[in-house]
């Protein structure tokens, strides 16, 4: 228990060090403060507010780096309430449950109460988030100790069944978007001959092509094509509103749903593929279930606002719980923190908390820095994000271009990177335009090489015998956990279609 005690005390101290002998309290405020603006932004989701910062992180202190990517997860899954309350238009995929109760509270004059309980219930599912973050992070990072190539391979394989939850409606769509991202990550040198491959003589291709690149392209650039398809960029009217805080007997009406968000929030969270849209709509469910006032979801019930709030605050940091362990991103904004990782030669599992100690308590102190700033920033930055939210997107869009331009460019000072990013967006649009989900290509270029070259490390060791993926007992293991979660994807669905069809076929008959 002494050397528990030793050990909290020690990282505790090397964290108040952290704070004051490098800019670790800068790069979380600035990243919160960020990570709000991009989140109160229509269409400008948390994974694209991270890609946006990604290329200027490149001269920064791979702590510093860190905590300002994982500090603007933490504030745009905030700022997404921000348009959900005020216009109706959820800044964030997790932000649509909050609309439900919090444009009508708006509508009712009681805006800046919805906003209050959103900031004040993001604060909390914050710091529960972080906490779990802390107990359950090195606990499952020590599983990773015996890890082999082939165990490896095993544990790529399993972050690649992830596809099967996140394909959307068509697990082959799903399927195509993870081979091509396979098949973007197989461009560059061969990683055990050192043959070019895929490279057209082009020089620029033989390191590969950059993840940062392809995730640039894929989120932000798409993006911006497809909202640049609408009919029409037309401006909001401008709304006035100030922020108050729920008071005690409010506060005490609001602690069972932010049980319940916090609960949903840290198993969604932990599971890689589900996410924070899952645990809001989950969350919102539930606390209507087991409130008192049930009538009022819908029609503008505080407990509609904490809930969701709560939920998806929570997977901010828990969401990074496989990610460290296991170095498996099971959302948009976890596989760009992975990127990051990546860039700085961050590798995530027990080896980053024993070669890198200072950057993962360096992690923990930087988000507890983010929660509490939420409080103060969330108040100050929401006149810039009215501001910002009316006007043209015309304007937003050129903004935002030049962002990602200057920002790739400064990379490596090459046109060739932002031509490959140009390329990606394009690619990014049709593959919205043809219904294919934009994270399992990413996964596939994350993960590709992982998979990879652990698959022909193992091989060179066995001289060619593909037994040895089944004389490692954790390789076994994972694979038939990858097995396990893929059959239980496809059995939800396949429930989900039977239930469907049984609820059509009595209507039709009754129609006929």
């Amino acid at each position: 228990m002494a050397d528990v005690d030793g050990l909290v005390m020690d990282a505790v101290l090397q964290g108040l060090d952290l704070l004051v002998s490098t800019p670790l309290a800068f790069a979380a405020i600035a990243g919160v403060a960020w990570g709000i603006l991009g989140g109160a932004l229509p269409g400008i989701s948390p994974s694209i507010s991270m890609a946006l910062l990604l290329p200027f992180t490149y001269a920064m202190e791979p702590v510093s780096a860190i905590v300002l990517l994982a500090s603007t997860y933490i504030g745009a899954e905030y700022g997404g309430s921000i348009p959900a309350i005020l216009i109706n238009t959820p800044g964030t995929n997790a932000a649509a449950a909050t609309v439900l109760d919090g444009y009508a509270m708006q509508q009712q004059g009681r805006g800046g109460d919805a906003l209050g309980i959103s900031l004040y219930s993001g604060v909390i599912g914050g710091f529960v988030g972080l906490l779990m973050l802390v107990l359950l992070t090195r606990p499952l990072a020590n599983l990773a100790l015996a890890f082999t190539p082939m165990s490896y391979f095993a544990l790529g394989v399993l972050g690649l069944s992830v596809i099967a939850s996140l394909a959307g409606p068509s697990i082959l769509k799903g399927l195509a978007s993870g081979v091509l991202g396979l098949m973007v990550a197989t461009v560059g040198t061969d990683p055990v001959s050192g043959v070019p491959r895929f490279t057209f003589g082009q020089a620029g291709l033989l390191d590969g092509i950059a993840p940062i690149l392809i995730m640039v392209g894929l989120f932000a650039v798409s993006e911006l094509f497809h909202q640049a398809s609408e009919p029409a960029w037309g401006r909001t009217s401008h709304r006035t509103t100030r922020i108050r805080f729920p008071g005690r007997k409010l506060r005490r009406r609001l602690i069972k749903p932010q049980l319940i968000g916090s609960s949903i929030g840290t198993v969604e969270g932990v599971i890689p593929g589900a996410g924070g849209t899952i645990a809001s709509f989950l969350s919102y469910n539930e606390a209507r279930r087991w409130s008192k006032s049930r009538e009022e979801f819908g029609r503008g019930s505080p407990e509609g606002i904490a809930a969701p709030e709560t939920a998806n605050n929570t997977v901010a940091s828990t969401a990074l719980v496989p990610l460290l362990s296991f170095g498996i991103p099971g959302s948009n904004s976890a596989a760009i923190l992975l990127g990051g990782l990546l860039i700085h030669g961050l590798l995530p599992g027990p080896r980053l908390f024993e070669e890198n100690a200072d950057t993962v308590i360096g992690l923990y102190t930087g988000l507890f820095v983010a929660n509490l700033a939420l409080l103060a920033i969330g108040t100050v930055v929401l006149p810039i994000c009215l501001w910002l939210v009316n006007r043209s997107r015309a304007l937003l869009t050129a903004f935002i271009y030049a962002l990602i331009f200057s920002g790739i460019y400064t990379i490596n000072a090459s046109l060739f990177d932002v031509g490959i990013v140009l390329a990606a967006g394009a690619a990014g649009f049709l593959m919205r335009l043809f219904g294919l989900p934009l994270l399992p290509a990413v996964l596939g270029v994350v993960l590709g090489f992982l998979v990879e070259s652990n698959y022909r490390r193992s091989l060179v060791l066995s001289a060619g015998d593909h037994a040895i993926f089944l004389e490692d007992s954790i390789a076994v293991g994972l694979l038939i956990v990858a097995v396990l979660f893929i059959a239980g994807s496809l059995g939800m669905r396949v429930w989900l279609a039977l239930k469907k069809y049984r609820t059509a076929a009595p209507r039709a008959d009754l129609q006929s």
